[in-house]
């Protein structure tokens, strides 16, 4: 597609017309091969008043708001998206799964990462630390994200992933984890059964809730503040592994693994 339809007649991006489009693709099964930098001058703050048209869309759809996802706070994630900052998307009721959880179908190409969520029991507002961040919350649990980028092969720049939502799609959220230590925290990524990466909570920027106190403060310039009851999924500690049709990818938190998450999705269809 060409995005040359989305400036309006002063030659500015026109968000809605972007954020309309994105949309459409996704609900159409369709991956888009070019990006909105390859055709606009489109900078960050493009991507998030994007972003937000796109989130008002699923709104307006009957979706509730649930929380925040940060994306590339972690130095493997970065790596293997060839990404240098970190950025957040929202989360809604409807990216909400259960552990363990079965993709409920129109996935484009998903892709699943652990993440330590955090789950907020009092308002947080910036500036704040991370021991304030942490002090905030109410739960920590144990999730896998599922990402599932509208950008084909998953090649884009951090402003097309941020107008994406920073490509999340749903959250399998299992048990809770203990509040403490949960930068020492260990955990074991398997697929279909085998294990193919460890890491510790400490990849995500070091604590977990070194993003909960970085997200409070783009938040507060974007006039937004974390609310009790958000529930914001810190990064992924590992790599992002693909799930393929009637795979299951499963994540083991603390020692001995004693606490997991998992996701499965459906087979092809014949």
């Amino acid at each position: 597609m060409t995005w040359r339809q989305c400036v309006d007649a002063q030659g500015a991006l026109d968000s809605v017309a972007a954020a309309r489009a994105l949309r459409q693709a996704r609900q159409a099964g369709r991956t888009l091969d070019t990006l909105l930098s390859d055709s606009l001058s489109f900078s960050l703050d493009d991507a998030y008043r994007v972003q937000d048209q796109v989130t008002a869309l699923r709104l307006a759809a009957g979706e509730r708001r649930a929380g925040w996802k940060l994306g590339y706070t972690s130095a493997v994630m970065r790596a293997q998206m060839g990404i240098d900052a970190p950025n957040f998307g929202p989360l809604t009721d409807a990216m909400m799964l259960d552990s363990p959880a079965v993709l409920p179908g129109g996935e484009l190409q998903p892709r699943v990462e652990p993440e330590i969520g955090l789950r907020l029991g009092r308002r947080l507002k910036a500036p704040c630390s991370v021991d304030q961040a942490l002090e905030a919350c109410d739960a920590a649990l144990a999730c896998l994200e599922i990402v599932d980028s509208v950008w084909a092969g998953y090649r884009f720049t951090l402003e097309d992933n941020t107008a994406d939502g920073s490509s999340a799609a749903w959250v399998a959220v299992g048990p809770s984890l203990p509040l403490e230590n949960l930068a020492s925290l260990p955990v074991a990524l398997s697929v279909d059964g085998a294990e193919v990466e460890r890491a510790t909570g400490a990849a995500a920027g070091g604590h977990p809730a070194a993003g909960l106190a970085w997200l409070a403060g783009q938040l507060a310039a974007h006039g937004q503040a974390l609310e009790p009851g958000d529930l914001v999924i810190t990064g992924g500690l590992t790599s992002a592994q693909a799930l393929r049709a009637g795979g299951r990818i499963s994540a083991a938190f603390g020692a001995g693994g004693a606490v997991t998450v998992e996701v499965g999705r459906p087979p092809a269809s014949s």
